[in-house]
């Protein structure tokens, strides 16, 4: 009798602990997307006053533009983590393809990164000398969301 409540008790504490992993695992994955939409909304407050000054919209304000290609350039660092395995569903805008390149994924954030740092380091002096780098990290976006980003 008492060998089989013992039995019982250890089933249902595998059991437990195994649909305990499952929510935890589903909990981990949602937070991934949640974390990865906010990193990209981050990426479009600061890229977007750039490209505001950039295409003439507001006044070039060397300072703020420093500033803004400052915090972009260490947001590039984030997203990455935010594609975690089992993270592939929900509402996002991701396209299937995504998940089955992830090692271009991964190689296209490494390059935005790199040119995210070359704007940052092009900062400081007028509006042409961030033209060019500026454009280079739009394309890097562009080229990412033209393969693997519902438009």
């Amino acid at each position: 009798m008492r060998a089989k409540l013992l039995t019982a008790v250890l089933g249902v504490s595998l059991i437990s602990a195994s649909l305990a992993t499952s929510v935890a695992r589903a909990d981990m994955a949602e937070d991934a997307i949640k974390y990865r939409q906010a990193v990209f909304t981050a990426f479009r407050w600061h890229f977007g006053a750039m490209g505001a000054m950039v295409r003439g919209k507001v006044d070039y304000d060397a300072e703020q533009f420093a500033h803004h290609a400052t915090q972009f350039a260490a947001l590039t660092r984030m997203p990455k983590e935010g594609f975690i395995e089992g993270s592939d569903f929900g509402d996002t805008e991701a396209k299937a393809e995504l998940w089955e390149n992830m090692d271009d994924v991964s190689a296209r954030f490494d390059k935005l990164m790199v040119n995210a740092d070359a704007l940052l380091a092009a900062t400081g002096g007028s509006l042409d000398d961030v033209k060019g780098a500026f454009g280079a990290v739009g394309k890097s976006c562009k080229g990412c969301h033209d393969n693997y980003r519902e438009e």
